[in-house]
């Protein structure tokens, strides 16, 4: 259980209640610490029934997160970067605030429709009526 809270911005908050870290033996290089000491950390945090996030930013993150996310709305983060069990702590607490940040940009503004100048407008017409003359002077000659 992880005690204290997840500052994310100055809108956002997770309560430490919310966030649950379980350690776990983590593979690769370490040596004898890692067949002992059990230094990778999984951190879940029920994302869907948070009462931290809205519903746009929930929805977000749950699209970014992907198969990270189960059944239940459960997100889980594994961390074993480091030899260390505090810093893999860090780094996944780290890594779920880059997630959350990431979920809580707002949408970028509806596109302003823009008309054509009335020079564009008048350059594009006399181009046409060029490339017709050209097509014109390419046909076979009238007889007179």
């Amino acid at each position: 259980m992880a005690s204290d809270a997840l500052y994310i911005n100055d809108r956002i908050t997770i309560a430490g209640w919310e966030l649950t870290e379980q350690f776990v033996l983590a593979g690769g290089p370490g040596g004898q610490n890692v067949n002992k000491v059990a230094t990778a950390v999984q951190l879940f945090f029920g994302l869907v029934n948070s009462p931290s996030l809205n519903d746009r930013v929930k929805a977000n993150a749950v699209r970014l997160a992907g198969r990270r996310v189960s059944k239940d709305g459960v997100l889980m983060i594994e961390a074993s970067r480091f030899r260390s069990q505090d810093r893999n702590r860090e780094d996944a607490r780290e890594r779920l605030r880059e997630l959350i940040l990431e979920a809580a940009v707002p949408p970028p503004p509806p596109r302003k429709k823009t008309k054509p100048t009335k020079g564009s407008i008048e350059r594009r017409l006399k181009e046409k009526s060029g490339r017709s003359e050209v097509k014109k002077m390419r046909g076979k000659p009238g007889g007179d």
